[in-house]
């Protein structure tokens, strides 16, 4: 069953450039869907596309369906009805989307209560589960904390735990390890992948790495300049680009020979 489906989205700065053009794929249900291309390729403007969540000034034309909702020229209560409960977003930097006043466990536990409708000592537990399955020690303490008393790599733990809190069928995972050093990048992406799996989620995660991108999706979209230049299963792509731009960013992947064990075939 098709969870989103993004059919010649186009996105349209306030001087009428260009950013995304007549992009269509779709993601399953359980599915995991990478998007890759260097920055400023559109891949983080498609995502934001998907939410409703582009900058003010940027237009977006063509259709999205969202778990059978139409978000683009959504009006804000529709948006706001499928964040959290059909899609969820982890940025690449955890402070852009914490609130730097308020607690952490406050973050978490507002989507929860609007969501479940918990209250009182069910929402603290929820909230110190929540905390908990992303491996974070300690939930009570760091429930108690605020975003700068935290290091990045458990903010980053933060925001992927209040995306999840409330179950979405899919999960919008942008640059998420980008900003953390290598050993935490790693340990990131196991987590993600780990849960993401156990809740059989669908997954659209956006990179510049095709190394990172092998690792935890089952198909990639190759996007430059704006548009689709290659699409297929991971391994394929990875093993036999059909396009030159593709074959650089194979051949420039960190950790290449990780992305290359993923082939179907010898």
């Amino acid at each position: 069953m098709t969870l989103l489906d993004v059919d010649r989205l186009s996105v349209t700065a306030a001087d009428g450039r260009p950013l995304v053009t007549d992009l269509s794929f779709t993601v399953a249900g359980g599915e995991r869907l990478g998007l890759i291309g260097e920055s400023g390729s559109g891949k983080s403007l498609t995502t934001l596309a998907v939410l409703g969540l582009l900058p003010e000034g940027m237009t977006a034309t063509g259709s999205v369906h969202l778990a059978g909702t139409q978000t683009v020229g959504a009006p804000e209560k529709r948006l706001t009805a499928v964040r959290g409960r059909d899609a969820a977003v982890v940025f690449q930097e955890p402070l852009t989307a914490l609130d730097p006043l308020m607690r952490v466990g406050r973050q978490i536990a507002g989507p929860l209560a609007r969501r479940t409708g918990l209250k009182g000592r069910a929402l603290r537990a929820a909230t110190h589960e929540a905390l908990a399955q992303v491996r974070l020690p300690e939930p009570d303490r760091i429930a108690r904390a605020f975003p700068h008393e935290i290091s990045g790599g458990q903010r980053q733990r933060v925001a992927l735990a209040a995306a999840l809190a409330c179950e979405p069928a899919l999960l919008i995972a942008d640059e998420p390890t980008t900003a953390l050093d290598v050993s935490v990048q790693a340990e990131m992406l196991d987590l993600i992948d780990t849960l993401v799996r156990d809740r059989a989620m669908a997954v659209l995660f956006v990179s510049h790495d095709l190394a990172v991108v092998a690792k935890v999706t089952d198909r990639v979209l190759v996007m430059k300049d704006g548009r689709s230049v290659e699409a297929g299963p991971v391994g394929d792509l990875v093993a036999a680009p059909r396009e030159e731009y593709t074959r650089n960013l194979v051949a420039s992947a960190r950790k290449l020979e990780s992305a290359l064990d993923l082939r179907s075939a010898p």
